[in-house]
């Protein structure tokens, strides 16, 4: 592919926390399809992985903390410059996990979780306005929610109300963005096996978060059924939210027709977490 600004036909995403996961297989989804991919993430080791991974000249990787506003606003306008200034896709998909009772969770960690979880995607979809309108009709805000947006569970109180809030933000954007043609749609995976869950759930268990999760019997869902998703998702005239996962589909219709059963699955997760940390402790 020649150097330089692409024809004005040529179509572009930028995504954040493209360096491993969910972020990492979106821009392999869409580069596969031609796309020109910009991905962003703080950590510089993963960015090159995917980027090494991705067709040449395809890619162009910018490391930033997305809750830095000026971070946005310098890559997303390089990242145009490559496209006329426009981009047909901005990813909103940088996230941390978190878990455990509300007790165990410090002031610093209730901060950051909401700065990264949500005030970053509002940060990123005010930055990136101007270029999808530009981009528009048919432009796209994407945001990575979570299926723990449907209902609120155990361990999961900060986590869930930012994916919540995300979700929210989703569906006022999408109502707010119409009349200048840009949609705004979301991802809502249940567990995704990506490297964010071997880490603890807070800074005050050393179990991660994937042991809970099996402990639990709960599935995973891999990475490219969510980068299908997103595909799908930012090709949609309709659909707002997408459930990714066998998971999250079901998590959905018992939270429609029979939300007491929830309690159970809440419980269950609870109670995995607290045998983990017991084995863990007494090993």
């Amino acid at each position: 592919m020649p150097s330089g600004r692409l024809a004005l036909q040529q179509k572009s995403i930028f995504i954040t926390g493209g360096g491993s996961g969910i972020g990492r297989a979106i821009a392999i989804r869409f580069a596969a399809e031609g796309w020109l991919v910009g991905i962003a993430d703080r950590n510089q080791a993963g960015l090159d992985e995917t980027k090494a991974m991705l067709p040449e000249g395809r890619c162009h990787a910018y490391r930033f903390d997305v809750t830095d506003r000026q971070g946005w606003d310098e890559a997303l306008g390089q990242f145009a410059a490559f496209n006329e200034g426009r981009i047909d896709v901005v990813a909103n998909n940088a996230g941390l996990p978190s878990g455990g009772p509300l007790s165990e969770v410090t002031h610093e960690e209730l901060d950051l979780l909401l700065d990264v979880n949500l005030r970053a995607v509002f940060y990123g979809a005010k930055a990136a306005f101007p270029y999808l309108m530009k981009a528009a009709p048919g432009s796209c805000l994407l945001n990575t929610a979570s299926a723990a947006a449907i209902h609120g569970m155990a361990n999961q109180s900060i986590y869930g109300a930012t994916k919540a809030g995300v979700r929210s933000m989703t569906e006022s954007l999408d109502a707010e963005w119409a009349p200048y043609g840009i949609r705004s749609r979301s991802l809502m995976p249940s567990f995704i096996d990506t490297p964010l869950l071997q880490a603890a759930p807070n800074r005050s268990r050393n179990t991660p978060i994937r042991d809970a999760v099996v402990q639990a019997g709960l599935e995973f869902t891999p990475v490219e059924v969510v980068a299908q998703a997103a595909w799908d998702a930012v090709h949609s005239e309709r659909r707002t939210h997408f459930l990714v996962g066998k998971t999250a589909r079901k998590l959905a219709r018992v939270a429609k027709w029979m939300p007491w059963l929830l309690r159970r699955r809440a419980r269950a997760l609870a109670d995995a977490h607290e045998h983990s940390e017991g084995r863990a402790a007494s090993g």
